[in-house]
């Protein structure tokens, strides 16, 4: 026969560790979850969606905040032809709020090519992951420079934009979370 020590045997090492595994579950119920994507993944994900090169970049702030009740990375960014501001979960990466604007006189210099309402459906699908083309309303508006405007409403987020015609180039964009 085995000797074990009282202090070891199997109901004193039960009566031991259950105070010990209750506990446990407590600890991590109250610990913060560990930030799935980065300061730097969040930047990559702004960057992709606005189409902006990270060498354009100026003035760059990333802070932690709360964006409808979720935690997020508010990122701020200029570059020579406009200002961006988005807000990316940190838990999944999805942009839940985003605005920014194109200045007029770099649109041109940006290059691109004329778009139809069509294309326009199109580029801005493939700014919301999941939509598709029907999802978006577009219109054409303005005389002198004609471009088009329009929105959609997919995943409780409101997207509302501007396109240029004669480039393609997104010139206005705003997401918000509407939850």
């Amino acid at each position: 026969m085995l000797f074990c020590p009282k202090h070891l045997r199997p109901r004193r090492l039960a009566s031991l560790l259950l105070p010990a595994l209750l506990f446990v579950p407590l600890v991590l119920a109250d610990a913060q979850p560990a930030c799935a994507v980065s300061p730097e993944d969040a930047l990559a994900i702004a960057l992709e969606n606005a189409k902006v090169p990270r060498r354009d970049l100026t003035d760059l702030k990333i802070q932690r905040e709360e964006e409808g009740g979720l935690p997020v990375y508010k990122i701020e960014f200029e570059t020579e032809y406009g200002d961006y501001d988005f807000c990316v979960t940190r838990r999944d990466g999805e942009i839940v709020d985003a605005d920014y604007e194109v200045q007029e006189e770099w649109v041109h210099h940006l290059g691109g090519h004329p778009v139809s309402a069509a294309d326009v459906r199109r580029l801005v699908a493939s700014r919301i992951p999941g939509a598709r083309a029907e999802d978006i309303r577009v219109r054409r508006e303005g005389d002198g420079q004609p471009r088009y405007e329009g929105f959609c409403q997919f995943r409780g987020i409101k997207y509302e934009f501007e396109v240029d015609a004669g480039t393609g180039i997104i010139t206005d964009w705003n997401a918000d979370l509407r939850r």
